[in-house]
């Protein structure tokens, strides 16, 4: 349509008789003279607008998806960090539960050897300097901690505390080269001194180069004057391998650590010595050796000969033979003739 004048004028009418009838609308209520329009109105175009709803409900269900994606997010990030702790949850379940083994385990060799001790827990491997095996504990000179004290757990000796802090204590491990302890044979109280080995066996030198020792056979440490750096008694290791005696003054034996320096967690620092040797109480009962099995064969009557019955030739033994009496050649051939012509 053009912009005319006459168009203007026909735009300002229709406006005009619009308001008209909404003002009459709204004054005559459920009684509305344009109310049977109205109805005939929705009649028509009901179905239309029907059919442009359920055309535009999967946009807006789409557009009410996209303003909650926010909300779903974060749930699955609170089931996820849920999740996650619960995870950690059980891991630590399962690691107390391991710690309270170990702690049940150390409490019976202390209390078997008469030690005082103070729980600790490894929290660092290595120290800030230099390159010595050993590891930090949350233990110090608050809790009673002091220089040169036995370090042990529940498999038996860890090491010795060579440096101390207020809160935490650095403990030189027995696998360390430079660490040495004096030693003593079950049973028989051989002595010597082990060295650690690093990832190998300790190094023990027998005072005794005549010293009858086996593969199996268990030291416990020696004990030092006053106590320190070593009680006695403590569990140090079984020997593993033996050099030859080959007439030197000593007898070197390699012995294998009772302790596990790679899975270090809950020790023990002995902060009160027993008030006698405990010798070998400490050391666990040997494991009880399995008997051997023994086969016994015997004869039984009557039963057949694998070469057949008659002996090695498979041949039946003749009358006589039995009783190892002679043989009588004619007999022999009698018996042994073919039965037709025993008949003829």
């Amino acid at each position: 349509m053009r912009d005319t004048r006459e168009s203007r004028l026909l735009l300002v009418l229709l406006i005009a008789i619009a308001f008209a009838l909404i003002t009459v609308d709204i004054r005559g209520g459920e009684d509305s003279p344009v109310d049977g329009a109205r109805r005939g109105a929705a009649a028509v175009f009901g179905p239309v607008e029907n059919g442009v709803s359920s055309a535009v409900d999967p946009v807006a269900g789409a557009v009410d998806a996209v303003k909650d994606s926010s909300g779903h997010e974060d749930r699955i990030a609170e089931l996820e960090r849920e999740n996650a702790a619960l995870k950690a949850r059980l891991g630590s379940d399962d690691r107390n539960r391991s710690r309270v083994r170990q702690l049940d385990g150390m409490l019976k060799k202390a209390g078997a050897g008469q030690y005082g001790i103070k729980g600790a827990e490894v929290i660092a491997i290595g120290a800030a300097q230099g390159f010595s095996w050993t590891v930090t504990i949350d233990a110090g000179s608050r809790d009673g901690i002091k220089r040169d004290m036995t370090v042990l757990n529940a498999d038996g000796l860890v090491g010795r505390v060579t440096t101390v802090g207020p809160g935490t204590a650095t403990v030189l491990l027995a696998t360390d080269p430079d660490f040495t302890v004096g030693t003593r044979l079950e049973k028989t109280d051989e002595l010597g001194f082990a060295s650690g080995g690093g990832n190998g066996p300790m190094r023990v030198q027998l005072l005794n180069s005549k010293a009858k020792v086996k593969k199996g056979d268990r030291m416990v440490t020696f004990g030092s004057q006053g106590d320190k750096p070593f009680v006695p008694g403590v569990p140090v290791g079984r020997i593993t391998r033996i050099d030859p005696s080959g007439g030197d003054l000593t007898r070197t034996v390699y012995v294998e650590p009772f302790a596990g320096f790679s899975r270090l967690d809950v020790v023990g620092v002995v902060v009160t010595a027993p008030r006698t040797d405990p010798r070998d109480t400490v050391l666990p009962p040997k494991p009880k050796a399995e008997p051997t099995p023994t086969v016994t064969v015997t004869a039984t009557p009557g039963a057949e000969d694998p070469d057949g019955p008659g002996g090695e030739d498979g041949q039946e033994a003749q009358p006589g033979q039995e009783e190892g009496l002679p043989v009588d050649p004619e007999q022999q051939a009698g018996q042994t003739a073919d039965p037709a012509e025993q008949d003829e």
